[in-house]
Parts: structure tokens; sequence; C-alpha cells
């Protein structure tokens, strides 16, 4: 092989590999408004999959009926608890208690309770109630659409 031959192959190998890094790379920043929506490179379609059909819809956690206001719904499968603070508003959080790492047990009055050392977290915002927890819980992002809830 010439050096002429030898570098155009050298210097495309490595114009492969840059574009499919920068192809890996593509799809997980944020798009120029700053709005944390992200990009993708499907020639301008979106909300597709890769056959061109719609995206599938969320799969379904809950429906509003099933959680009761002031009260909520453990998903112990799911490591969730969904509360209801008030009527219409829904809210997730991780089932796992901040102290100790049990799983919530009771969503009623208010309070989601830690079984193991009695901690409570605020059914509206996760936050500790009484301890001996000393983090609230963490929130997770949900969407409700018409009575079902699902992951947001």
């Amino acid at each position: 092989m010439s050096g002429v031959a030898r570098r155009t192959v050298v210097a495309a190998a490595g114009g492969t590999g840059l574009v499919a890094a920068l192809a890996a790379c593509g799809g997980g920043g944020t798009n120029d408004k700053g709005d944390g929506a992200t990009g993708g490179s499907d020639g301008g379609a979106s909300g597709g999959t890769d056959e061109g059909g719609p995206t599938p819809e969320p799969a379904t956690l809950a429906r509003t009926a099933d959680i009761p206001v002031g009260g909520g719904k453990i998903l112990a499968d799911k490591g969730l608890v969904i509360t209801q603070p008030k009527a219409g508003e829904f809210k997730a959080f991780s089932s796992k208690c901040t102290h100790a790492g049990c799983a919530v047990s009771s969503v009623a009055d208010g309070v989601i309770v830690c079984p193991c050392h009695q901690s409570h977290f605020d059914v509206s915002d996760g936050s500790v109630k009484s301890g001996p927890a000393g983090s609230p819980l963490p929130p997770t992002p949900i969407q409700v659409v018409g009575d079902a809830i699902s992951l947001g």
C-alpha cells in the first residue's frame, strides 16, 4: 500500500469513528432553547417509533379514582407512592424511607408512614413531618392524562 493510500484509509476510518461518536452523543443534549427538550437525528420527524408508527403511550400506574384525597396508594413493585394532597393534585415519591431504607407501609390523613421507625412524610411534598428520617422522600415525575396516572 502506498503512503497516500494508507493515509486515506486512516483518515476515512478516523472520520467514520468521529461521525459515530457524534451521532451517539447527539440525542442526549438539550435544544438551543435551554428547556431540556432533546432532539433526535430522524431528519425532522418526531414522536414516532423506528417503524414510523406513533410513540406508545406510557404505562398507566394507577387511576385517579384509586388515589384518595389526603392519602395515597403504594406501588411496591414500582418503588413508588402516589398521593393526592388536594382534590385533583397528584404527586409521586420514592416509597423507600430515607432513614433506614424500609418501604413505607401506609398513606392516610396527609402522611406517608414508614413502619420501621415511624418516620412520617407529608403527602404534598414528601418532607419529613416526624423523624427519625432527616431527608424528604425523593419526588418522581408523573403525568395525569384523563384518569390515567403514568410516569412523566
